[in-house]
């Protein structure tokens, strides 16, 4: 009853922060939104005033677009650290972001000339999810000759930094011109997210988070280790590629119409399973993509507003507020070792 109790308190105190956060970011800027006004729109539409345009245009489908892409980073990071077994794995850690990133780069500076700047949502999806499987495939080859947690983790920053050499190499070489859309695209941005790109990704992170939801108890079993989850039917072989793959769709995704973001994937669950004392995967799933969506909430509006009129990356702010809960979890597990 009590932890019942703890659940529902923990969902309600994240449903009004959401609330808070898109009401904040929704009136901050130069045109201020009334309660009143923001109702009506949102119940009629655009009507084509300033205030409608800056509401349907801009920052609507900016802030659905970082609660959707925010939770399905820390829902990324939580099977990540599951499948690991390792509570500082993520995916800009293990160098699956960076992979995702260079494949992407690769697919921008490649065929600029030949689709004129006008990508397919879905096209550089692809290529983020190819170089997120082949960047999870070389930390999979490691870790079965490697059994120290930490020097995985320095394997998987290692890969990044390959991944990261390639992207700069191409940039090095790259027509003038084919660089703007990947600058602004690699510094890592919420600001970029249309209704088109909002679309393709609430079509591709939501189904699979629906799919994470509906593992909950193969990965409850998996927790408590292989064995157990054999004992209770569970095919290893099989969860962990599934595992594999919808980690790696989520981070890809996010890769793709956000640019890579850092430490989001590891900070998040670790926040949701403070905030509710609980490892049960049938709660954090949910708790943790709503977590997310508040914390890349918070992040956007502090990279929106810190400078103003300048506009900080968005990884610039989570590193800030994300790195201090790795530190602090490395050195939990260095006193408890």
């Amino acid at each position: 009853m009590k932890k019942t109790a703890r659940f529902a308190g923990g969902f309600l105190v994240l449903g009004i922060l959401m609330m808070v956060m898109l009401y904040w970011n929704i009136n901050t800027g130069s045109v201020h939104l009334s309660l009143e006004r923001i109702a009506e729109l949102l119940r009629f539409g655009n009507d084509g005033s300033l205030e409608g345009n800056i509401l349907w245009k801009i920052r609507l489908s900016r802030m659905l677009g970082t609660v959707v892409l925010g939770g399905g980073l820390s829902i990324a990071g939580f099977l990540l650290q599951t499948f690991f077994k390792n509570p500082i794995a993520g995916p800009f850690v293990l160098g699956i972001s960076s992979g995702s990133r260079l494949f992407v780069g690769f697919f921008m500076l490649a065929a600029a000339p030949i689709v004129m700047g006008n990508f397919s949502p879905y096209a550089i999806f692809i290529a983020a999810f190819a170089g997120a499987l082949l960047s999870m495939a070389l930390v999979l080859a490691v870790s079965s000759r490697v059994q120290n947690l930490a020097m995985l983790l320095v394997i998987g920053m290692m890969i990044g930094y390959i991944c990261d050499a390639g992207t700069n190499f191409m940039i090095t070489f790259a027509e003038s011109n084919q660089l703007r859309n990947f600058t602004i695209w690699s510094m890592g941005s919420f600001s970029g997210i249309t209704w088109p790109t909002l679309a393709a990704a609430a079509v591709i992170t939501l189904p699979t988070v629906a799919v994470v939801f509906f593992l909950s108890k193969p990965l409850e079993a998996y927790l408590l280790g292989e064995n157990y989850a054999k004992s209770m039917g569970v095919n290893i072989r099989g969860f962990r590629l599934a595992l594999i793959i919808l980690s790696s769709m989520l981070a890809a995704c996010v890769v793709a119409f956000a640019g890579p973001i850092s430490f989001v994937g590891i900070a998040v669950p670790h926040i949701t399973r403070l905030l509710f004392k609980t490892s049960r995967p049938m709660v954090l799933i949910p708790a943790t993509f709503l977590t997310g969506g508040v914390f890349c909430l918070l992040c956007d509006l502090i990279a929106r507003t810190a400078f103003a009129p300048v506009e900080l990356s968005i990884s610039t702010v989570t590193s800030v507020l994300g790195a201090p809960v790795v530190i602090w979890l490395m050195i939990k597990r260095r006193r408890g070792a």
